[in-house]
């Protein structure tokens, strides 16, 4: 049976059971947490034995990390802070206590929040970052966020209605609508996050220094400043408690009058200034990494 042109496709899904998350976050509310939480330590485990693709970029990734192979419990304590953290947001989406404070330097930031100016913020997927939307909405600012809808991601959907009109999702599963719904959310006044270090979705890449190696980013955000006149600030979240944040900041890229050029030369800078800071903050801590896929690729310099 030929299959239907006209039918959208399924959305991607994550690894693991179609009611996985819907599972834990029932038993977090029904169980004593430290019973949860060995429950959770368990299931790791078993996402380790039944995600090979997943297990293996892991073990790549702590490799170049440790300059050794990585161990099995290391792979395992890895998928465990990424349950952790998953299990954070789906706490905080059902209204538990959470609290978000800016790392020193914070003035380029707060002096932003304060103006109210709209910006484009650029994150990555690492450590607290996916609760950044937590923060921005204190602010009293409308932001959409450039996000792939997967069919098992119910965390969004919680967290969308748990913030209510202050911050929405611009999906990207269809390349061409993302584009007219871009155009449209910077045009508006409103703010734009976007993630800064898959390579899936983005038209403009470049080559930086991050662990050992040249290699490729997305680039659009730049490009997206410098056509709109939009300033950008790159965050990367980590925990400072149980359920609690601290967002390090970079200083603020604004475009000016010069010409493309300069301006991109600029923001290549400003980049790789804030690569330096996320790889000191994942060799403090090397599980803060949550990109399950291949290490961003490197190039020739």
């Amino acid at each position: 049976m030929a299959l239907n042109p006209d039918r959208p496709a399924a959305p991607p899904r994550n690894p693991g059971p179609r009611w996985g998350l819907a599972f834990l976050r029932s038993a977090d509310v029904i169980l004593p947490r430290p019973v949860f939480d060995c429950l959770l330590g368990a299931g790791t485990w078993i996402a380790v034995a039944a995600m090979p693709a997943e297990r293996r970029h892991s073990r790549a990734y702590l490799a170049i990390m440790r300059g050794r192979p990585a161990r099995l419990s290391e792979v395992w304590r890895h998928f465990f802070a990424f349950m952790q953290v998953t299990m954070l947001a789906l706490r905080v989406s059902r209204g538990e206590p959470y609290a978000c404070a800016a790392a020193p330097p914070a003035e380029p930031f707060q002096a932003l929040m304060a103006s109210g100016r709209p910006a484009l913020f650029g994150t990555f997927h690492l450590g607290h970052s996916d609760l950044l939307g937590f923060m921005l909405s204190g602010f009293n600012r409308k932001v959409h966020m450039i996000r792939l809808r997967m069919e098992n991601s119910p965390e969004l959907d919680l967290i969308g209605r748990r913030l209510g009109g202050a911050v929405s999702f611009i999906w990207v599963n269809e390349p061409e609508a993302m584009l007219f719904a871009l155009k449209e959310a910077v045009e508006s006044g409103a703010s734009v996050a976007m993630k800064c270090d898959r390579l899936g979705h983005s038209a403009k890449t470049e080559a930086f220094d991050f662990l050992g190696a040249r290699r490729l980013f997305p680039f659009t955000i730049y490009h997206l400043a410098i056509l709109f006149r939009r300033p950008v600030l790159l965050s990367a979240g980590v925990a400072r408690g149980p359920a609690a944040s601290l967002v390090h900041n970079s200083a603020l890229f604004e475009p000016d009058d010069g010409s493309k050029e300069s301006n991109l030369a600029r923001a290549r800078l400003h980049f790789q200034a804030f690569l330096v800071l996320v790889e000191a903050l994942l060799r403090e801590d090397p599980y803060r990494w949550f990109n399950f896929l291949p290490l961003n690729p490197a190039v020739r310099a």
